[in-house]
């Protein structure tokens, strides 16, 4: 028995997470929340973290009913992220490795995303997209490495559902997804809006240009609704993903689709890809918000994958990386 806790940092959530051998034996988090129409700062959120790790580090520990002396390894989120918080995690990851005299373990984020996905879903091999507020990426793997077939080249569609909440002074709690999403469903006027694909990858930064423009006008003069402008975004950056993720299944000869990352909870996503699988014979899987959002057992159960191959971090190396690439880590557990 391999039991492996991971530190999850790498945004405004912060969460510790136990596996025991593809078990989860817990995974409590907390999240930073700003007021409606604010972002989150790496300095105030670091803070954050700096405050309550300790505090879900306990719990993870109680909630699993295991002592330190019960634990083979310790991950952390080594990247991407934002700097501060990701600094923050590594620390205390550092410093508990070496209180308990365990390896360390240093994590890329997104496979951390796909292995608890895997998990979870028990998907054998398929065709991932990748969904978040700092990530936007068609995934599949491939002799040893997860290769990206397209991704966004500007921002994240998290990013942008995030700052066009902030336009229209949306609420953050629980997140401003989340609440978009919910006033989506009301809308009913599809306001058209620009849409761009090029090749595998995509692009939001227009879109979010567009509507931010267009918010304000069609708001005042009546034209449209809040909900109807929640409703035109979603439907238009998601038929973007939708088409891109059909086009890497076509590709690789996928019948799978793993939908991964914090937008990948929303059930309008969800629906729009299962229609494009059900289309082609493929079959979806997909997470709810316990795993698809960031938590620390997606660090564990990557670290738990990485670890059974005699993967470990020196202390020496076991600093952070803004940018880690998905397809920068050797995947040595999988065939």
């Amino acid at each position: 028995m391999t039991v492996v806790i991971g530190f999850e940092g790498s945004a405004n959530k912060i969460g510790v997470g136990i596996i025991s051998d593809g078990e989860v034996l817990s995974n409590p988090r907390r999240t930073y929340i700003t007021p409606p129409g604010q972002g989150f700062m790496p300095s105030d959120t670091a803070r954050h973290h700096r405050a309550v790790i300790l505090t879900v580090l306990k719990e993870a520990l109680e909630q699993a009913g295991l002592k330190p002396a019960d634990i083979d390894c310790v991950a952390y989120t080594k990247g991407p992220g934002m700097g501060a918080p990701l600094v923050t995690v590594a620390i205390v990851a550092r410093t508990v490795a070496q209180l308990w005299g365990k390896p360390l373990l240093g994590v890329n984020h997104c496979i951390g995303h796909i292995e608890m996905g895997r998990l979870i879903t028990k998907s054998n091999n398929p065709t991932v997209l990748y969904v978040s507020g700092g990530n936007t990426q068609v995934i599949a793997y491939l002799e040893r490495r997860y290769r990206i077939f397209g991704e966004t080249i500007d921002i994240a569609v998290g990013n942008c559902l995030d700052r066009f909440a902030r336009v229209i002074k949306i609420s953050n709690d629980p997140s401003p997804g989340y609440n978009i999403e919910q006033m989506a469903k009301k809308g009913t006027r599809y306001v058209e809006l620009p849409y761009t694909v090029k090749g595998m990858d995509v692009s939001f930064s227009g879109i979010l240009s567009f509507i931010e423009e267009a918010a304000n006008k069609m708001l005042s003069s009546g034209q449209c609704t809040a909900e109807d402008l929640c409703f035109s975004l979603q439907e238009t950056v998601f038929a973007m993903l939708v088409e891109t993720t059909e086009r890497a299944m076509a590709h690789c000869g996928s019948q799978e689709v793993l939908i991964v990352g914090g937008v990948g909870c929303n059930q309008r996503l969800q629906e729009m890809m299962g229609v494009m699988c059900k289309e082609r014979g493929a079959k979806l899987f997909a997470t709810d918000e316990r795993f698809c959002i960031d938590n620390g057992a997606m660090i564990a159960q990557a670290g738990w994958e990485m670890f059974r191959t005699g993967r470990v971090t020196e202390l020496e190396d076991s600093w952070i990386t803004q940018r880690y690439r998905t397809d920068e880590v050797e995947v040595t557990w999988r065939d």
